[in-house]
């Protein structure tokens, strides 16, 4: 599971990571074992960002547990291949994880009693 500490429900983002943390996430969904400059090939067609940019976002993943790398040398000498440590589904579901247990432990009998009456609500429409 992706290790998650803070939630921001934005729209433009996925709910943990700023929006080009989540641009570069997305990506790394499509190319798997990636480098920085791919990356940055892809992102610089939609919006204006700097390979150092990407390269420190890439890091900040890296350290927040959400993506994996590994060193490979090549020309130019060394640098990193990054891939999504989990899949699109996997880090939905522990973005909601986190959050859930978030509301629970603050919100505790009151939070628990509205989820069972919204999904039943739910339920019933359903049906």
């Amino acid at each position: 599971m992706v290790k998650v500490s803070k939630i921001s429900l934005e729209k433009r983002g996925l709910g943990v990571l700023s929006p080009l943390e989540s641009e570069v996430l997305r990506i790394l969904w499509k190319q798997e074992n990636t480098r920085v400059r791919d990356i940055y090939n892809v992102l610089r067609k939609r919006r204006k960002v700097a390979l150092t940019s990407i390269a420190v976002i890439l890091d900040r993943l890296h350290k927040k547990g959400v993506v994996k790398r590994r060193v490979e040398s090549g020309l130019g000498g060394y640098h990193y291949i990054y891939s999504s440590k989990a899949d699109e589904a996997l880090f939905a579901e522990s973005v909601i994880d986190k959050t859930v247990n978030k509301l629970i432990d603050n919100y505790g009998s009151v939070a628990v009693t509205y989820f069972n009456e919204r999904f039943r609500k739910k339920k019933l429409r359903n049906n």
